[in-house]
C-alpha cells in the first residue's frame, strides 16, 4: 500500500490527485503519525524530515518536491511493483512522434507531440531518472536521426520497429504512434551516438512540396535549404524565411 504523509499542502494535493487519476489505492496520514500496517511505500516531502532509520526495513521512502508529484507517483508505483524503477523511453519517430515512458513494464506517461518538441519532452522525462535509456524506432529516418543526434546526454538505442505498430480498431484513431512507442520501449536495440542520413531525392521533393504549400507565394525552397530541413538544422518555416530573405 502507498501512504502519503506530508505537511506540504501543494505536494499533498499533487500526489493525491495523481494517485486518484491512476486509480491507485492509497491512504494518507499526518507526518508524525505511525504508519498503517501494510505500508509498502511512503511518499513524503523534502521538508518533512522523515528518518528511514525510524521506519520498518521493508518500507520504501519516496521524497518529492511540489513540482515533482508525477515523478514521485511513478517512483512509488515502480517500487510497489518491484520493477526497479528504471526509466525507459520509447520513441516512434515521425512528424508527430509518439513517446512512451515506462518504469519496468508499466507505462507511466505517454505523449504525442510535434517533432520540434520531442527532444525536450524526452529530456524532461529522463532528467532525474537513474540510468535511463531512450529507444528510438529506425523508421522515419530523417525525423529519427534528428532525435538521436540531439540526445547526446543519455543512452540511446536504435530499435528495429518492424511490427511495432498495432492494428487499430474503431475509435482508436490517433493512438497508433503512442502504442508503437510502447512496443519500441520494450525492445532492446543497438546503442548509437549519431545517425547520419543522406536524404533521398524523394524525401527532398516531399520537403520542397511542403514548403511550396506553406509559402505565401507558392514557391518551393531550394535544394540546399531542403537538405538543411532534412538534417534538422531548420524547420520548413525557418527555411522559407531564409528563402524570402535570400
Amino acid at each position: 500500500m502507498i501512504v502519503v504523509a506530508t505537511g506540504d499542502f501543494e505536494l499533498y494535493h499533487g500526489v493525491v490527485n495523481e494517485l486518484r487519476d491512476r486509480g491507485v489505492t492509497f491512504t494518507t496520514v499526518e507526518p508524525d503519525d505511525p504508519l498503517p500496517e501494510g505500508t509498502d511505500v511512503l511518499v513524503t516531502g523534502e521538508d518533512d524530515a522523515v528518518s528511514p532509520a525510524e521506519l520498518p526495513g521493508d518500507v520504501t521512502v519516496v521524497t518529492a518536491s511540489p513540482d515533482g508529484a508525477r515523478r514521485a507517483v511513478e517512483s512509488a508505483l515502480a517500487a510497489l511493483r518491484g520493477e526497479g524503477g528504471r526509466t525507459v523511453v520509447g520513441v516512434d519517430p515521425g512528424t508527430r512522434p509518439g513517446i512512451a515512458v515506462l518504469a519496468g513494464e508499466t507505462v507511466v506517461a505517454a505523449f504525442h507531440v510535434p517533432l520540434s518538441d520531442a527532444v525536450d519532452t524526452v529530456r524532461e522525462e529522463v532528467a532525474d531518472a537513474p540510468d535511463p535509456v531512450v529507444r528510438v524506432g529506425d523508421g522515419a529516418r530523417l525525423q529519427g536521426a534528428t532525435i538521436v543526434n540531439e540526445l547526446d546526454d543519455v543512452r540511446v538505442e536504435l530499435v528495429d520497429e518492424t511490427g511495432t505498430t498495432p492494428y487499430l480498431g474503431t475509435g482508436a484513431r490517433g493512438m497508433g504512434d503512442v502504442l508503437a512507442a510502447v512496443n519500441i520501449a520494450r525492445i532492446e536495440g543497438d546503442a548509437v551516438d549519431q545517425r547520419e542520413i543522406e536524404p533521398t531525392e524523394g524525401e527532398l521533393k516531399v520537403i520542397k512540396d511542403r514548403s511550396r504549400e506553406r509559402s505565401e507565394r507558392n514557391r518551393a525552397i531550394d535544394e540546399d535549404l531542403a537538405r538543411r530541413v532534412a538534417s534538422g538544422d531548420l524547420t520548413i518555416d525557418e527555411a522559407l524565411d531564409e528563402h524570402r530573405d535570400g
